[in-house]
């Protein structure tokens, strides 16, 4: 796991360096992510090829810091690998019921892991390359934040955050991603980013911001419009402390 993430403290006058990652190819797609600063927490983010046509991807949050919570991490991983590529090679399946049953398995693990209670907020899809769909949940999740040509809308929550309640289940909706549609998800600390001015009215970033810097945005590819969110929160904060992971995953179809 640790591969996946490694820490990066950046200058906030230089570009970020996109964080260390293996994501798949993706035919007519493509994914990247960018984290912001040193890894003091839990965003989890990964992705896999599950079936000739399926890759699953999502983007979670670890209740707790890095230092203590390392092994919740690498169970959440290893489930997300598992059952994610368990629940969709099935030949013939559901994918509304395979991301709610992964989601189920998921939430039951990570209360195992933790031997109790740990909230995770998380976002997770499946994109089927053929049809150009996404079939997600959003467990009390930051709002994922699709753009395509009628503006921005927001895929907001479907369910509680997991590692709560152990029989607790989100529902999964599927939309379609019309040719250049972009989905950003971005963690907690990208929303909740302080700025250091004492003066300002509105000392959070807020997911505003973010929306406005995505829809000014003009990169044509994943890891630069990532990259360039996070520059957006770097800006804004003026300085490289980081109290929360700042986490941006983009996910791009080919105009």
């Amino acid at each position: 796991m640790c591969a996946l993430f490694q820490s990066r403290v950046p200058d906030p006058l230089l570009p970020l360096e996109p964080a260390t990652s293996e994501f798949p190819k993706i035919e007519g797609a493509e994914i990247a992510a960018t984290t912001y600063g040193k890894r003091v927490a839990g965003d989890f983010y990964d992705s896999l090829r599950v079936s000739p046509e399926r890759v699953l991807f999502g983007l979670l949050d670890v209740a707790g810091r890095r230092e203590s919570n390392q092994i919740i991490l690498s169970a959440a991983q290893n489930m997300f690998r598992t059952l994610g590529t368990e629940l969709f090679a099935r030949p013939d399946f559901n994918e509304a019921d395979a991301m709610t049953e992964l989601c189920l398995h998921l939430n039951r693990g990570l209360m195992e892991a933790a031997h109790g209670i740990c909230s995770c907020p998380g976002f997770i899809g499946c994109y089927h390359e053929k049809f150009g769909t996404l079939c997600y949940t959003n467990a009390g999740h930051t709002p994922g934040l699709l753009r395509d040509s009628t503006g921005i809308v927001e895929l907001a929550s479907t369910g509680l955050p997991l590692g709560l309640f152990s029989h607790a289940t989100c529902d999964a909706p599927t939309v379609g991603l019309e040719r250049g549609a972009v989905l950003l998800l971005v963690s907690r600390g990208v929303v909740e980013g302080k700025c250091k001015d004492d003066t300002a009215e509105d000392r959070e970033f807020g997911l505003e911001r973010v929306k406005e810097r995505f829809q000014a945005e003009t990169s044509q590819n994943a890891q630069g419009l990532s990259m360039s969110i996070l520059n957006a929160i770097g800006e804004f904060t003026c300085e490289p402390l980081v109290l929360d992971d700042m986490t941006a995953l983009v996910f791009m179809r080919d105009a």
